[in-house]
């Protein structure tokens, strides 16, 4: 399963490990996290992902953090086979388009190139982007759509193939316990949720030990959990502490 995965997203520019998780450790945390994200959008903060579409981080707190989501062998074999061993996570949040949200316009992530003057020098990849479903995800709350095989072309010429229907974009449905991998200067985009409820999607970025941005807001993990954690897992997170722990 892993190398085919890994051929795929060399290839796609993403892969899905179909049940990957156990559907009862995504609802524990679904059911955790929904008072949150309910109180959070009675605030009614501005979009911050274009209309009716919000990012926010995710809590470190169980069951919302559990260490499968993080930690389980198979993901991290196609993360690491993707990259290389030496990753750790730095981003834990939640994507959540609601009704009335658009289409996003077609966009690579973390497109800021390494080298300024060669902007469309082709690299391996130094980021990979695990996500899954706290609902399912089907076409009527909106799937990410993927540009396969973009992440390998010129940001330009890849444009331009997708904007000419030269390369189709491709809806990602996922059922509860399926994770999407995927490399993030694959095109994608947003789509509509045209339902009455959220659509949160979870994502962890793994970047290479050497990368660092400070590209979206993350929170900080509790003591407890910390410490809840084995050394070598700790050596793959790379978030701030909270109550004072260095």
């Amino acid at each position: 399963m892993s190398d085919e995965a890994i051929a795929e997203i060399a290839a796609r520019g993403f892969t899905v490990l179909r049940g990957r998780f156990a559907p009862s450790r995504v609802e524990a945390c679904r059911r955790a996290f929904w008072p949150r994200l309910l109180a959070y959008l009675e605030r009614r903060p501005e979009p911050n992902r274009g209309p009716n579409r919000h990012f926010l981080p995710l809590p470190f707190e169980p069951p919302i953090f559990d260490p499968v989501f993080f930690f389980d062998e198979i993901v991290l074999r196609v993360v690491r086979g993707a990259m290389d061993d030496r990753v750790v996570a730095d981003q834990w949040g939640c994507d959540v388009p609601l009704l009335g949200s658009d289409r996003q316009a077609v966009h690579a992530d973390f497109q800021r190139p390494l080298f300024a003057e060669a902007p469309d020098l082709p690299l391996p990849p130094f980021a990979i982007v695990v996500s899954f479903g706290l609902v399912r995800i089907v076409r009527e709350n909106g799937p990410i759509e993927i540009a396969p095989g973009t992440h390998r072309l010129p940001r330009a010429e890849a444009l331009r193939a997708v904007e000419s229907g030269e390369i189709a974009l491709e809806p990602v449905p996922l059922e509860i316990g399926d994770v999407l991998v995927r490399h993030p200067w694959a095109l994608h985009r947003g789509t509509p949720n045209t339902t009455d409820d959220p659509r949160p999607l979870a994502s962890i970025r793994w970047v290479r030990r050497w990368y660092a941005d400070a590209s979206r807001e993350v929170g900080a993990i509790p003591l407890a959990t910390w410490e809840a954690l084995t050394v070598e897992r700790r050596s793959l997170l790379r978030f701030e502490r909270a109550e004072g722990l260095a």
